[in-house]
């Protein structure tokens, strides 16, 4: 019987660290000129979504287009290349879905503007119901 849950062990190992060894494949290493690159590029990751994933930033994403993005923002960044500039690549490659906070212009007040517009609309109806309830 211990023979046997020593093998069931073994038998557990062997096929268990594989799937660990590939997991530590899946990070990224960069190497920065200062570590000041190395925090405005992590920033500037933290800052753009995944295209593939639309609910993560590109730091969280696992994607194969995160990592090509990534890689992106680290030799952008480490050429010296401002944070408006990579910022309008990203949005230039695959638009304004690539930023959480997108800039206040003509095609974006909806988005901005229009959940004011909500809750006042909503806030007024629920006065109207309210004033109508007291009234009757």
């Amino acid at each position: 019987m211990k023979l046997s849950s020593l093998y069931f062990c073994f038998i557990t190992l062997f096929f268990a660290l594989p799937l660990a060894a590939e997991s530590t494949l899946l990070v990224d290493v960069f190497e920065f000129n200062s570590v000041e690159t190395q925090s405005r590029a992590i920033n500037l990751a933290r800052q753009l979504r995944c295209p593939q994933c639309q609910n993560q930033n590109l730091m969280e994403s696992n994607s194969p287009i995160a990592k090509d993005l990534r890689l992106t923002v680290y030799l952008m960044v480490n050429k010296g290349d401002g944070d408006a500039k990579v910022i309008d690549y990203m949005t230039n490659r695959f638009g304004d879905m690539v930023l959480y906070k997108p800039k206040f212009e003509p095609r974006t007040y909806v988005l901005w503007l229009g959940p004011v517009f909500f809750i006042g609309l909503f806030g007024w109806l629920g006065y109207r119901k309210v004033k109508g309830s007291i009234v009757n």
